[in-house]
């Protein structure tokens, strides 16, 4: 700034105003400065900037992992929020590991951030409730319901009933579930298997733990291997409910392999919408859950929080949908 001021002839503060946009500054000067500005490649420092206005312009986002299609996608769609709004996102990488999440949560990683949106998985619920840090943070997902901050919620248990009743409605009668598992995701699976047994008593049918599937994790290589174990023992299911697309993208495979038709001898649907459910072959069944609007919404949080710090805790429930493919009529 001060070599624009000497080679314009004009002082720091006029350099500053031309920058800054200020209006009162005549019109020659500021072109002289311009010029001046755009010969010398001046740029304003942003982290100066914004630590005078007292923030960063940093927003945190902390996800079990940034390879996994539905978190890649959603931070997409934060980053391009984020990117309207002048701000950058910094993404941290939990592994569902409930140490990483805790040190989240005690605000270590997002330090320099000036709020965090946290997708924790393994986290008890009342850990969550009370926040050990200053940094405002939005909850995403099914833990954290009773927590005093704001949260962007998932409704795990109506997603579940929707996926099996359009099975259901199908004639599908030995419908099986997979994605159990102990754990990091105990509180997204309860829900997800509370959605399908309701849905099979509602309809007079028996929820036989047997035909739900447990799997070491939520990815298509544990997909295929849960789907071999239930065609050994289970040859006469009809269906196949996976908790996730990528689950749900490694049954198929599964049944490719032994034969069985989709959707003819066997209906499959999934949970999340990834790119991917649109390409696969066939064409994935799943209940869409809407990134954009988790996204948006989180943000619009975050940053009403930063502006207004004794606002009370607020929950907004993300939409979902059914997304009818190939994999199911």
């Amino acid at each position: 700034m001060r070599d624009v001021a000497i080679a314009a002839g004009v002082s720091p503060k006029t350099v500053s105003n031309v920058v800054n946009g200020y209006v009162h500054v005549s019109e020659e000067t500021r072109t002289r400065v311009q010029q001046h500005v755009e010969a010398l490649g001046y740029r304003p420092q942003a982290v100066g900037r914004q630590l005078r206005r007292g923030r960063t312009g940093a927003i945190a986002l902390a996800v079990p992992g940034i390879a996994v299609p539905y978190f890649a996608d959603l931070a997409a769609h934060l980053v391009g929020a984020c990117r309207e709004r002048g701000l950058t996102v910094l993404v941290e990488q939990t592994d569902g590991d409930v140490e990483r999440e805790r040190e989240v949560a005690a605000g270590f990683p997002v330090r320099f951030a000036d709020g965090l949106i946290f997708s924790p998985l393994a986290m008890p619920s009342d850990e969550l409730a009370a926040p050990r840090h200053d940094t405002p943070m939005v909850l995403l997902g099914e833990h954290g319901e009773d927590a005093d901050v704001d949260r962007i919620g998932i409704d795990s248990v109506a997603i579940a009933v929707e996926a099996t009743e359009h099975l259901l409605a199908d004639g599908r009668r030995r419908i099986a579930m997979l994605g159990h598992k102990e754990g990091s995701h105990k509180s997204v699976m309860e829900q997800r298997i509370e959605g399908y047994t309701r849905a099979l008593r509602a309809a007079g049918l028996p929820a036989h733990q047997a035909m739900v599937r447990t799997v070491v994790e939520w990815d298509r290589e544990y997909g295929e291997v849960a789907t071999d174990a239930l065609l050994a023992e289970h040859p006469d299911v009809d269906a196949v409910f996976a908790a996730t697309d990528t689950l749900a993208i490694g049954a198929l495979r599964s049944l490719h392999r032994h034969g069985r038709r989709v959707p003819d001898d066997v209906a499959v649907i999934g949970v999340d919408d990834v790119p991917e459910a649109a390409y696969c072959t066939p064409t994935l069944t799943t209940v869409a859950i809407d990134r954009a609007f988790i996204a948006a919404s989180a943000l619009d949080l975050l940053t009403s929080r930063l502006d207004e710090p004794d606002l009370p805790p607020r929950t907004v429930l993300a939409p979902h949908h059914l997304v009818r493919r190939e994999t199911s009529p």
